[in-house]
């Protein structure tokens, strides 16, 4: 317990989609918690998406880089931090194949300072949050799912710089006794997503009648979670998780991307018209899917929010939010990704 009265725990990359929906629902739902968030504001880390909380005074904001260990290893000694949930990271696999470099120093780099903090001051918990990218891809026609023990395969830099990580992460745990935990999530979706990826990038498109862009055939297959669910899984693992140990998450809620979007114009009122298909990215795994049934049984944890509801909810939120859409599209950011699909034409 810190000198506030609360127990206290850091949480990079805060201000991003998933951790600003994980910092906001653990203070909702914990009235004994405060929370350092640590957060770079690189372009998808955006305070608009903690506002909601900005005068909450069991929040406290770092504009920080975690690769800084000397400074993660002070906030932590300030705060008396107990544990740290990792979710900082560069996220976007097209991104990722342009230049890996960002990559590896918040990804890698970023992963091992706060690692380094965690085992000189002997925290209670470190929470590494992965991706189920890191297994590579599996046959499309197939039933097989990731389990825990699937061999990782990434293929792509992003992955290949997050399955570094959860080694490191693996290594500090049965060198330094570090008590690690490793979640790796799938596709998440929500409000405040930053459009890049393709649920929002499709909403905010189709909703302006734009384009829009699907790479290759849309066969593509993901394991669609919602980000609430995540984050509850995240909370779980840093609770309840046996260090050592690792957590898939998923919702079973397989759906093509092709399925996705033609969804999306559906519930819209958009023609299919709209939809432009272009030329694939390299290296594009071909489906992921998640048995989560070891966060199931050892964490207490299951998905709560259908694939239907949680979209319609996420449109709509987007569709009452335009000053937030504005204001994260802004400048050079705001055709970034129809420059792209076409310059791969």
């Amino acid at each position: 317990m810190s000198d506030s009265g609360h127990r206290t725990i850091l949480v990079s990359g805060g201000a991003g989609f998933i951790g600003s929906a994980f910092v906001m629902q653990m203070l909702a739902t914990n009235t004994n918690l405060r929370i350092i968030n640590v957060d770079a504001l690189t372009y998808a880390g955006n305070l608009e998406n903690l506002q909601a909380i900005e005068n909450d005074p069991r929040h406290v904001f770092i504009h920080a880089e975690i690769q800084n260990t000397e400074l993660m290893h002070s906030l932590c000694e300030q705060y008396a931090v107990e544990g740290i949930i990792n979710i900082a990271a560069e996220s976007h696999v097209d991104r990722s194949i342009q230049n890996a470099n960002p990559f590896i120093e918040t990804n890698i780099q970023g992963t091992v300072s706060l690692l380094t903090v965690a085992r000189d001051m002997k925290l209670k918990k470190f929470v590494q949050v992965s991706t189920d990218e890191v297994y590579g891809s599996l046959d499309q026609h197939s039933t097989e799912l990731f389990t825990e023990s699937t061999p990782l395969a990434p293929n792509s830099p992003y992955s290949s710089s997050k399955a570094s990580a959860d080694m490191f992460v693996r290594a500090f745990h049965h060198t330094h006794g570090v008590p690690a935990v490793i979640t790796r999530c799938s596709n998440n979706y929500g409000p405040r997503q930053f459009p890049e990826k393709l649920i929002p990038l499709m909403i905010l498109n189709a909703m302006e009648s734009k384009s829009l862009p699907v790479y290759g055939d849309g066969l593509n297959v993901r394991d669609w979670i919602h980000v609430n669910d995540h984050c509850d899984a995240i909370h779980r693992a840093y609770e309840y998780g046996i260090p050592g140990e690792v957590y898939n998450i998923g919702s079973e809620n397989e759906c093509n991307n092709l399925h996705i979007v033609r969804t999306i114009l559906s519930i819209l009122g958009k023609s299919e018209d709209l939809i432009q298909f272009v030329k694939d990215r390299p290296g594009h795994d071909k489906r992921y899917a998640i048995d989560a049934s070891k966060a199931k049984k050892e964490l207490g944890w299951k998905p709560r929010i259908t694939f239907e509801l949680g979209l319609r909810e996420t449109i709509e939120w987007y569709q009452d939010h335009p000053e937030w859409c504005e204001h994260v599209l802004s400048g050079e950011y705001r055709d970034y990704y129809s420059q792209q699909y076409h310059r791969e034409r």
